[in-house]
């Protein structure tokens, strides 16, 4: 009998060490809302936010937000980045430098390098951008995030 209990016990053990932390829970959302919109999947990407999300960021107007906030923020970034013979743009995150959790709410700061072409010089742009998420019924969504740092230079 003690063998079966220490036997269960170690399962146990072995098989919540496998399922994802709440950290990793919470700043999933995040991972998946760059990669989608990295590759031009818009609804992946939309599917990562609240229905009513604020989003600030460096290309005018600046601060976008409700439910149409993520289509009017990529519209105004692209027209931007044509306009200013911007292209090749990519955004690639590391892991979380930092992570609050406070029950159904958290906040996430994320390393992020923004790279692009420059009228064909490679530029590079290392910021944070920090994201406030609500957990709900359907999981973490992301409800704001906003892009912070200096301006782009010449990549190496």
């Amino acid at each position: 009998m003690k063998s079966l209990i220490l036997g269960a016990g170690v399962l146990a053990l072995f098989t919540g060490a496998a399922q994802a932390s709440p950290q990793d829970d919470a700043t999933a959302p995040i991972g998946a809302f760059v990669a989608a919109f990295d590759k031009g999947d818009m609804k992946g990407a939309a599917a990562q936010l609240s229905d009513s999300v604020t989003i600030i960021d460096e290309a005018s107007p600046y601060v976008w937000t409700g439910p149409n906030a993520l289509g009017g923020w990529a519209h105004d970034l692209l027209a931007g980045d044509a306009k200013a013979g911007v292209s090749g743009e990519s955004v690639s995150i590391s892991p979380a430098s930092r992570v609050e959790i406070d029950g159904d709410n958290a906040y996430v700061v994320v390393p992020a390098v923004y790279s692009f072409k420059d009228h064909g010089a490679p530029m590079s742009e290392t910021a944070e951008m920090t994201f406030a998420l609500h957990k709900g019924v359907g999981g973490w969504k992301i409800a704001a995030w906003t892009w912070t740092g200096p301006r782009a230079t010449p990549a190496h």
